[in-house]
């Protein structure tokens, strides 16, 4: 009997021994592997059917693997790629966003000096005929230099508008006064008497500081957006170190060496890669959120007193009527900037939140929910580290990614320079003044600041050589009159205030 009994026991033997040599290869087999890495558009002939050796491997675990050298060197390759990709998406958006706001916001602007400038001529035209087409270059200069201001920056306001009233006070004396002939000698000084006898009321004081901060504000939140556009830009063009191309590498593929082909890397492996592979982008965050700051700032100046329409409307309510149908533009404004702000708040934080963000594209790990059932770098398995800080400073003891931290990158120091003095500008901005002019407020508008005749010589024109048509001086008349010499100057000026009250002020 037992001499059956043994070979029936060898045969058993002998099969489960069969069954499991058979489910040993089957779970050795590399097909799996093979197929996604051909997917990828690479050479089959690299990957093999089953797994060898991994005695040639560099990064990735050696041991019994699926991946050859050459697959190890392409996926080093394809990793760095990946990387970039979702990195350039994350950025990509952003930058699109301040694009095509700034390019809106621009245009819109563009658009309503356009149309400030064609209603106030259509209606000077119409109006006063003859009399403005004569002197309508005086307006046209006016609207060039607010033009000029806002693209190129180079206009100092405050000068331009003083230069404006001056001219036109010039033009007004004429005009009222047409029975004299004056010297431009005499003219230009009448003119530097604008700011003690107010010929134009309070207006020309008002309408420069409403001017000045509102273009002020407009320009510099322009430029604010194409700061942001162009460091964005800038920015998101990563170029990944040795050190992190190794991490990417071991973090995305090599769990496929090890036929572990639908394993995710576990979340905080991840931030941790991610962290020391954009160390240098995370030391924007501060300045970056500086910067955002201040454009919500000068954004709620625009909403508020400094918007648009608050130089428009003192434009045609007090020089002329002419452009009253601008006032549904606050409005315009108003929705202009409020868009722009609620992309503002998004994107503050927005460096350092990369890493995260990165981490949370499924393309580059699993969810932070699956922490037991995830790639750590070496098997499936719960990652044990804690996670770094952002920034250059914190990634000394990043256990991931090795990173040189006594070398900050140039192209980063520099973005965060640009936006140190976007955010000075801004905050001038935001406080009323440019970057590169004095401050202008209610208290330093020019007012008593000695400009006029007292300062230098006037010419001797100014009491002599004014005469009416028939040759005699307008000092003579005055005198003959009775009025004392000292007072000559004034009583012209007097004469243009008269002529000008009589008018309406020109409406």
């Amino acid at each position: 009997m037992a001499r059956f009994v043994l070979p029936a026991l060898l045969c058993t033997l002998a099969a489960i021994s069969a069954a499991l040599l058979a489910a040993e290869l089957k779970s050795k087999s590399c097909s799996e592997v093979r197929r996604l890495y051909v997917s990828k558009g690479f050479d089959k002939n690299d990957a093999p059917t089953h797994e060898i050796n991994g005695d040639h491997l560099k990064i990735c675990p050696q041991g019994y693997t699926c991946c050859s050298q050459e697959m190890e060197e392409k996926y080093s390759l394809q990793s760095k790629d990946d990387f970039k990709s979702v990195v350039s998406e994350q950025c990509n958006h952003l930058q699109a966003v301040f694009a095509s706001r700034y390019k809106k916001f621009d245009e819109f602007f563009k658009e309503l000096l356009e149309n400030a400038e064609k209603s106030l001529n259509d209606m000077f035209v119409k109006t006063y005929g003859h009399l403005y087409m004569q002197n309508s270059e005086l307006f046209k200069d006016l609207f060039e230099e607010l033009k000029r201001y806002y693209v190129a920056g180079n206009v100092n306001l405050e000068e331009m508008l003083n230069d404006f009233w001056a001219r036109l006070l010039e033009r007004m004396f004429r005009l009222v006064n047409s029975q004299y002939h004056f010297t431009d000698d005499y003219l230009e000084c009448v003119s530097k008497y604008t700011e003690q006898l107010k010929p134009f009321g309070d207006v020309p004081r008002k309408l420069k500081l409403q001017v000045t901060r509102a273009f002020v504000a407009a320009r510099t939140f322009a430029q604010g957006l194409a700061v942001a556009r162009d460091v964005v830009s800038k920015v998101s063009v990563v170029n990944p170190t040795a050190q992190c191309t190794h991490a990417l590498l071991k973090m995305i593929y090599c769990s496929h060496c090890q036929g572990l082909v639908t394993v995710k890397p576990c979340y905080n492996y991840c931030s941790n890669i991610m962290r020391g592979c954009l160390a240098n982008q995370g030391d924007l965050d501060f300045e970056w959120n500086n910067f955002i700051d201040a454009m919500l700032m000068v954004a709620e100046r625009l909403e508020g007193p400094f918007n648009i329409e608050s130089v428009m409307d003192p434009i045609d309510v007090k020089i002329s009527d002419a452009i009253m149908n601008m006032q549904e533009n606050s409005v315009q404004v108003s929705q202009k900037v409020t868009d722009v702000k609620e992309k503002l708040k998004q994107a503050k934080k927005f460096w350092s939140s990369l890493p995260g963000n990165v981490c949370n594209d499924e393309r580059m790990a699993a969810g932070n929910g699956n922490e037991d059932d995830c790639w750590n770098g070496k098997g499936k398995s719960r990652y044990l580290f804690a996670v770094t800080g952002n920034g250059l400073a914190n990634q000394g003891n990043n256990p991931e990614v090795q990173v040189d931290t006594s070398k900050p990158d140039i192209l980063i120091l520099r973005q965060i320079m640009a936006l140190r003095v976007m955010t000075s500008k801004m905050k001038n901005a935001y406080n009323g003044n440019d970057v590169d002019f004095f401050d202008i407020s209610d208290e330093s508008s020019g007012e008593g600041s000695g400009s006029g005749c007292e300062y230098q010589q006037c010419p001797s024109e100014f009491e002599y050589n004014a005469t009416d048509h028939s040759g005699k001086s307008v000092s003579d008349k005055a005198s003959s009159a009775g009025v004392p010499a000292g007072a000559q100057p004034y009583l012209l000026a007097v004469f243009c205030i008269l002529s000008l009250v009589m008018q309406g002020e020109w409406r």
